[in-house]
């Protein structure tokens, strides 16, 4: 079995957003818009217009 841990958590805060309470998926997080988290729609947010935006180029023709 395996975990993943973050590169940017020190004892328990983001050192990469500014040193804030680590929030996995928080906005500015590597996390936040590539994966799905569950019970957080605002964490999900950014994944679901990102979807969108795949979905409506990939049915755009080609030049």
């Amino acid at each position: 079995m395996s975990s993943w841990g973050c590169p940017h958590e020190i004892k328990g805060l983001c050192a990469k957003v500014n040193n804030l309470l680590c929030d996995p998926g928080m906005k500015g997080c590597e996390l936040a818009g590539r994966y799905v988290f569950v019970g957080s729609e605002d964490k999900n947010k950014r994944l679901r217009e990102k979807q969108a935006q795949a979905a409506a180029a990939g049915q755009k023709p080609s030049k």
